[in-house]
């Protein structure tokens, strides 16, 4: 039985179900590598917010602070991050090793080619929209 058209045109239930089928798209994506979207996102957040604490980089990658520790604690276990005291001596904060920087190198270029064919049959205008909107949603 089809939904009603007000719960199938609902952006919630939209917005969920595009986001559920984009993550498994780059889940499968990120597989041979051994890490998640989430781990992805973690692992580029590190790089490019040197010195941040946790609750920073749950800010900044919109994760809930419990799942945040929860892939750093993964990615630990794989050699691919290491917690550090920070400048400050009383707090810590998320570094790359070797091996995770040498992996989001390789992350990157997957994610380059996944986005690329993500956007294949989207105009640029398509896609700014959809930015835009989704940008404001999440604040």
């Amino acid at each position: 039985m089809p939904l009603p058209d007000d719960l199938a045109n609902c952006l919630v239930l939209n917005t969920v179900a595009a986001a559920r089928a984009l993550v498994r798209r780059y889940d499968a994506k990120l597989k041979p590598f051994g890490v998640t979207v989430q781990q992805f996102s973690l692992l580029a957040a590190i790089r490019y917010n040197p010195g941040a604490t946790a609750a920073a980089l749950s800010s900044r990658i919109h994760l809930d602070r419990t799942s945040l520790i929860r892939n750093l604690d993964r990615l630990e276990l794989k050699g691919l991050a290491r917690r550090v005291d920070g400048s400050g001596g009383n707090m810590r904060v998320s570094q790359l090793t070797d091996e995770g920087d040498a992996l989001l190198d390789r992350l990157l270029v997957e994610w380059q080619a996944a986005q690329a064919g993500l956007m294949r049959g989207s105009s640029p205008e398509e896609t700014a929209a959809y930015l835009k909107i989704s940008r404001r949603f999440s604040r």
